[in-house]
């Protein structure tokens, strides 16, 4: 994966702390568990769908290096986190943040 976009977060430290607590938070109540790909697997309601859609479009806009791709289908939602290779760590990181481990 290539991007044009900088790797850097445009949140400041207070924004990123909250973005991160609002993240764990929807882990807790949602995350079903993380494919051999790393895509994780939610919950498929329309709450938790809100939230996550939510989540990801706040992160595209902050973090435009992130690809995010959400999915769903069987009963689950699926979100998909790539990066350019020198981002690896901060898509590992948001995905540790859900509270998934990322392959």
């Amino acid at each position: 994966m290539t991007s044009d976009a900088p790797i850097a977060c445009s949140l400041s430290t207070d924004e990123r702390a909250s973005r991160l607590a609002e993240i764990e938070a929807l882990g807790r109540d949602a995350l079903i568990g993380a494919g051999a790909d790393g895509t994780l697997r939610f919950r498929d309601d329309p709450a938790i769908r809100e939230r996550l859609t939510a989540i990801v479009a706040a992160e595209s806009r902050c973090c435009p290096f992130l690809d995010l791709e959400l999915s769903a289908g069987h009963g689950e939602l699926r979100l998909a986190i790539r990066a350019p290779e020198q981002a690896e760590p901060v898509a590992r990181e948001l995905a540790a943040a859900f509270g998934g481990a990322r392959m």
